[in-house]
């Protein structure tokens, strides 16, 4: 296959989602799976749901993840899908429409995301108007950075009208178990960059996060909603800079 369009999803444990993502993509011509070693059912539902699918350790860096996903795409376009997203029918038809046009002249696009949680989209805070670069030329660029990576796509960038739906954190115990292990991930990668922490830092960084994505960016319009996701990336922030300092000062 040299032509079409190429969806990929990266996966680990991701078994109650995984269906419901692979069934908004069965209109493209290639579906791959990337599974970083599941020990739960993910493998077999995506097999099971059209996906052609490639065990491959990520060794926490995802932009590497992603990048070996690329290299077994075939189409000519890709499409990077999280496994708690799903492309939306509206936005189905945008891409079907721009890819078949011989006459486009963009490289990659931006696609805006609308997070639901608990019954609920957001449209305030830090994720309320979020566009993220997900569907692009197979050649036009790699994925960089371990964690929060970016596709560097060289060439003209468009911006897509419809919306890719997010599902994340089903519970609370959910959102905290995944800004602890970001913030992990995240504290490393500074880490290895060392990027030194102040005791300052740790202190007012988070209380600023909460205060933009709670006031600037208007997340108390969501409600509860909006409060607990501005207090929970607030504490993402704390994490990663203690998280920080520990690694940098118990060397």
């Amino acid at each position: 296959m040299n032509s079409g369009i190429s969806a990929v999803v990266i996966t680990k444990n991701e078994e109650k989602n995984i269906a419901r993502c692979l069934g908004s993509l069965r209109w493209c011509d290639e579906i791959i799976v990337i599974d970083d070693n599941s020990t739960d059912k993910t493998v077999d539902t995506a097999k099971r749901n059209g996906a052609t699918v490639y065990i491959h350790d990520s060794r926490s860096d995802f932009s590497q993840q992603r990048n070996f996903g690329l290299g077994k795409a075939n189409g000519n376009w890709i499409l990077f899908v999280d496994s708690d997203e799903i492309v939306s029918l509206s936005l189905q038809y945008e891409i079907t429409n721009l890819i078949s046009d011989q006459f486009n002249p963009f490289d990659g696009f931006l696609i805006k995301r609308i997070d639901e949680m608990w019954g609920k989209k957001l449209q305030y805070g830090e994720t309320g108007n979020i566009f993220l670069l997900r569907l692009a030329k197979k050649n036009a660029g790699k994925w960089a950075g371990k964690v929060h990576e970016t596709w560097e796509v060289k060439g003209k960038i468009g911006k897509l009208q419809n919306s890719l739906l997010h599902f994340p954190h089903p519970k609370v115990a959910d959102f905290l178990q995944k800004v602890n292990y970001y913030s992990s991930l995240r504290a490393m990668e500074l880490y290895e960059k060392k990027v030194k922490v102040s005791a300052w830092q740790i202190v007012f960084y988070p209380k600023a996060k909460f205060i933009y994505n709670y006031f600037f960016k208007l997340g108390f319009l969501d409600g509860a909603r909006g409060l607990i996701v501005a207090l929970m990336m607030s504490f993402h922030s704390f994490l990663v800079r203690s998280k920080l300092w520990v690694l940098n000062n118990h060397e």
